[in-house]
């Protein structure tokens, strides 16, 4: 699941991103934060992460740098992301 995902990210990003205007309020754009979180966290946080993000994506929102969290350094998170 988690490969289809990042599949439909790009091709989010690369077919339908460059026919949208450049709008995007934070860095890096939110195509790019949802890729690196289900990277980092897995499908399950990293969608969680993702959405969290999108919804602070709106006019009032002054945007700015916002990186992925790092990913938690328990042992025990870390055996649930092992492939």
């Amino acid at each position: 699941m988690r490969r289809v995902a990042l599949g439909l990210i790009k091709v989010y990003r690369y077919a339908i991103s460059p026919l949208m205007a450049n709008h995007c309020r934070f860095y890096p754009s939110c195509s790019c934060y949802a890729q690196e979180a289900i990277e980092q966290h897995g499908l399950l946080k990293g969608s969680l992460l993702s959405a969290r993000r999108l919804s602070r994506c709106h006019p009032w929102n002054p945007g700015g740098y916002d990186p992925v969290p790092p990913a938690s350094d328990n042992p025990s998170s870390q055996m649930a992301n092992k492939p």
